[in-house]
């Protein structure tokens, strides 16, 4: 062939229609697994609503409908193949009876999710771990651990004592990042690691299992977390210092550093991360950063302890405890 015809028909071919085709392909695959989830929900949710529209015009009661459900579990197994076990069409007959509004889950939860959140008996608990799952993407993997970790629980007493009016905000809206502290837990929890209770754990240990298992350590963080290094150097005065872990939070458009102790909080933690903070603002932030964050995480910490270090400090400080 010409070599100018096959020149040509290169050019063409690296231009955008290759990218432009696939975007076109991808983007139909994606409607049609919404479109699918969409409807396979709306059919559970209907079966649900058949199931106790049933019992209520036959007055069945709980012993009865157990075998009811029995019954029709093997019937449509046999006739229909998979996806009807009892538990599965239990799980439908409570789905139509907690959401009377399926519209608020079609599209959004798989199957997976509503049946873990479905679990869930504490309304505005479930209600958290639902609009978390939506706000974050969870995978299932992932709501299943954070209920597993007590993430509720952790950022309702992060602020020291439960309180009705943060427990209705979680519920209705999950956790909102509006200002430094909502990134900050108290606990964080570790049990990814494998490290056995009460085992004395160096910070170098530490920070490699972190590392190790980056992946669930940016979901214990939270929303909008990358990591961005370990030991990164700071240099005062030609002696180099080193922050333990780095990330950047995409959501504030801060770097967050994080100093690890692998005993209580000290006094000298406070000027220690507070430095390393100061370092940042002048030195790596760029004109779009917001200022940098700072979180001692740390075994142990006295609250009033915690308040005497960290306060007073024009930075963003935290610290938290690791278990």
């Amino acid at each position: 062939m010409d070599l100018n015809f096959m020149n040509e028909i290169s050019k063409i071919l690296n231009t955008d229609l290759i990218k432009n085709i696939k975007s076109i392909v991808l983007q139909s695959r994606k409607k049609v697994v919404y479109n699918v989830n969409h409807e396979l929900i709306l059919a559970y949710w209907s079966i649900g609503k058949e199931i106790s529209k049933n019992e209520k015009q036959n007055h069945v009661e709980q012993q009865s409908s157990r075998q009811i459900i029995l019954g029709l579990s093997k019937q449509l197994t046999d006739e229909l193949g998979k996806g009807f076990s009892r538990s599965n069409l239990f799980n439908m007959r409570k789905f139509y009876q907690i959401y009377v509004d399926v519209q608020t889950l079609s599209g959004q939860l798989n199957w997976s999710h509503i049946c873990e959140l479905l679990g869930i008996e504490d309304v505005n608990k479930r209600n958290f771990y639902e609009k978390e799952t939506i706000n974050s993407s969870w995978s299932i993997r992932e709501l299943k651990r954070q209920i597993d970790s007590s993430l509720y629980e952790c950022l309702l007493l992060s602020a020291g004592k439960e309180n009705k009016e943060k427990v209705y905000e979680l519920s209705k809206k999950g956790q909102t990042l509006e200002k430094p502290e909502d990134i900050v837990k108290n606990p964080y929890v570790f049990e990814f690691l494998g490290i056995i209770e009460q085992k004395p754990v160096f910070e170098k240990e530490l920070e490699t299992l972190l590392i190790k298992h980056i992946e669930d350590f940016l979901l214990e963080l939270g929303r909008g977390f990358m990591f961005v290094g370990a030991q990164q150097r700071v240099t005062l005065n030609n002696t180099h210092h080193y922050v333990d872990m780095v990330f950047y939070n995409k959501i504030f458009k801060s770097y967050i550093l994080i100093d690890l102790k692998k005993s209580k909080l000290k006094i000298s933690d406070g000027g220690q991360i507070n430095t390393y903070l100061n370092y940042y603002k002048t030195e790596i932030n760029d004109e779009n950063d917001n200022p940098p964050i700072g979180i001692v995480l740390c075994a142990g910490k006295d609250e009033v302890a915690a308040e005497y270090i960290h306060g007073g400090f024009e930075n963003n400080v935290f610290a938290s405890k690791y278990t």
